[in-house]
């Protein structure tokens, strides 16, 4: 089953206003798609580069580290997160964003000396039914900053899955999984997304102005 899942800070406080604060969330997103993980995510991150790019590729080819969940889609925003993921256990989708959004309030709330909850509620999610909910869903995604007037184009965002799907790189090894569910040709999949840039602005400027009457 594939999911749509979302979350906000409470009253929307920016928690991800730093490039330290997204990649910490991002790491956490590829992270905890494993099972049993080896080690608390603040002592994997204090290994080089090298080391966690072996880590993963050992994740990948050790039989006993099962993936519970792929990720298909992300976008870090300045005070929320989408991610579409694929359960490939049973309620590992609410496992691992459980893992995700726990590990960075635990990093979040130490870093700035802070206490108490950092989510608005419990994560939401939304089951995709069809392929073409599903594409269109990693285009809502992948076009939330430019919506929201934070860049001109989704790819000036460095804090989403966008360019793995244009192909303009992938970090190490890239995150997202989804060539079994959609068939992405690059070129192609920029020009739709870049097709809907107006009318996502365009739904967001309805949203605000529905928020506020």
């Amino acid at each position: 089953m594939i999911y749509h899942t979302y979350n906000r800070s409470i009253a929307d406080f920016e928690i991800f206003g730093r490039d330290s604060d997204s990649n910490r969330i991002i790491e956490a997103i590829r992270y905890y798609q494993y099972d049993h993980p080896l080690t608390r995510l603040s002592q994997f991150l204090r290994l080089s580069d090298l080391s966690r790019d072996r880590e993963y590729i050992s994740m990948r080819s050790d039989p006993r580290r099962k993936k519970i969940v792929d990720v298909i889609a992300y976008c870090i925003m300045p005070g929320h997160l989408h991610i579409a993921i694929q359960e490939l256990k049973d309620n590992s989708v609410s496992t691992y964003t459980a893992n995700v959004l726990n590990s960075y309030a635990r990093y979040f709330n130490s870093k700035y000396n802070r206490k108490g909850p950092l989510w608005e509620s419990r994560t939401k999610k939304v089951l995709v039914n069809t392929d073409e909910q599903l594409l269109y869903l990693t285009m809502y995604i992948h076009l939330n900053p430019v919506a929201a007037g934070l860049v001109k184009k989704p790819e000036d965002w460095p804090y989403s899955s966008y360019k793995e799907y244009i192909k303009q790189g992938c970090g190490n090894y890239g995150i997202c999984n989804y060539s079994s569910l959609i068939n992405i040709n690059p070129k192609a999949y920029r020009k739709y997304v870049e097709s809907n840039i107006e009318y996502q602005k365009d739904l967001a400027r309805q949203k605000a102005i529905s928020n506020t009457s």
